[in-house]
């Protein structure tokens, strides 16, 4: 082989199997989900049609495919996007072949990603898309996140290719987790960029409806769709328990750090202008304290910073205390006392380009280190779904926006 033939391998081997920032223009990324662990289920013979909601529209669409957490390689037999309709139905006529590098069939090799080629495809913001995955391989297991709070479905094993099923018949099972689908840009014939919404489970959606689209951040991706002079997509890369650091945390955390993760969830996505940080709860219950968590918290910034991105933190919000229990520290005044620091640091000292200060929009009237009863879940760690729509309400979109087109 000669020099220049493997310069080429392993740039192609690099791109497939590393998380590179892309560098495309003109491609936003529009929607985004936070792999986190290798699923349960075994699939054999089957498709799955994962649906996704975009955030701003665009004439081409991309999808974007991780086999993060796979034991081994995963082959794509047939791949098609197309609208969502109701359910697993899709439109009729606009369900698309998507093919990566012009051929109609992908392999991702274990801890590897994959982008499709552009799909001429109109979508508006806050449309539906599904994407549907052939699986031709036997027991299969997907690499997946798994809170997405919104319903995708899969046929039974040994039904083969139903990729262009537009009625969804064939797919009796369903799922809230999200195999395999890491990303959807688009392409607008206006500028356009993506805010990186960077968290753990109050990002994620834990006690939010399904299918309902009520998380904080969706309520200020409706926002941004309002304005008429820019387009600012919302991508959620939030996890469950997910914390900054992974280094001293007790007991240890069931998801990759955010420090470990920015590469992944964060700089290989396409067109990201801003990234909002909200995380720390979680290190803070895990017994790391505050110097700890700032000094993470700091280089993530600094990292996302010389990347030229505008960084957003985040204020924590209460937490009420809780015993300890097996695998769980719980919380009490102690840890109360380190969110109160790290937030005053987040609100002073951090050097953040804007904060967001949830802790007091649900924190409660009465008393500062509870969450106000009717924005409680009802286990004293999550918003109820009014308490992330205040949160999202209180946004002030001038952060992400020139000021004359703030809403």
């Amino acid at each position: 082989m000669t020099k220049l033939r493997l310069a080429a391998t392993t740039i192609i081997l690099f791109a497939v199997q590393g998380f590179a920032q892309d560098s495309s223009p003109g491609w936003v990324t529009a929607w985004g989900a936070s792999q986190q662990g290798l699923g349960e289920a075994k699939i054999t013979n089957a498709t799955v049609r994962m649906i996704a909601r975009v955030t701003i529209p665009g004439d081409s669409i991309r999808i974007r495919l991780d086999n993060t957490f796979g034991t081994a390689p995963v082959t794509f037999g047939s791949v098609r996007v197309g609208p969502r309709i109701q359910g697993s139905a899709v439109a009729a006529g606009m369900n698309k072949p998507v093919t990566f590098d012009g051929k109609n069939s992908v392999m991702i090799p274990a801890g590897g990603s994959v982008r499709s080629d552009a799909v001429a495809l109109h979508v508006d913001a806050q449309q539906d898309l599904a994407v549907s995955l052939f699986v031709s391989g036997a027991n299969v297991g997907p690499s997946q996140h798994g809170n997405a709070v919104v319903t995708s479905y899969l046929t039974a094993n040994d039904a083969g290719d139903q990729t262009s099923s537009e009625d969804g018949k064939a797919f009796t099972g369903k799922t809230t987790a999200m195999f395999w689908l890491k990303s959807i840009d688009v392409r607008s014939a206006s500028p356009a960029t993506a805010i990186v919404a960077f968290g753990d489970s109050i990002t994620d959606g834990t006690c939010t409806t399904l299918d309902a689209h009520d998380r904080w951040e969706d309520v200020v991706a409706q926002r941004l769709g309002l304005t008429s002079s820019v387009s600012r997509s919302i991508v959620n890369e939030g996890i469950g328990g997910n914390t900054v650091t992974g280094a001293h945390v007790v007991p240890k955390a069931n998801s990759p750090p955010g420090l470990e993760r920015l590469e992944r969830d964060v700089l290989s996505h396409s067109g990201v202008s801003h990234v909002v940080l909200f995380m720390g709860t979680n290190d803070i219950r895990r017994e790391v304290g505050a110097d700890e968590l700032t000094t993470g918290m700091r280089e993530i910034s600094t990292r996302l910073k010389a990347k030229g991105l505008k960084v957003i933190g985040a204020t924590i919000i209460p937490r009420h205390n809780l015993a300890p229990a097996p695998d769980n520290t719980g919380w009490n005044d102690a840890k109360t006392k380190i969110r109160n620091q790290v937030n005053e640091w987040i609100r002073t000292k951090a050097g953040f380009d804007g904060v967001l200060d949830f802790d007091k929009i649900v924190r409660s009237p009465t008393n500062p280190d509870l969450i106000h009863p009717p924005y409680n879940c009802g286990d004293g760690i999550h918003p109820s779904p009014i308490g992330y729509f205040q949160m999202g309400k209180s946004v002030d979109l001038g952060l992400f926006l020139r000021r004359k087109d703030k809403n």
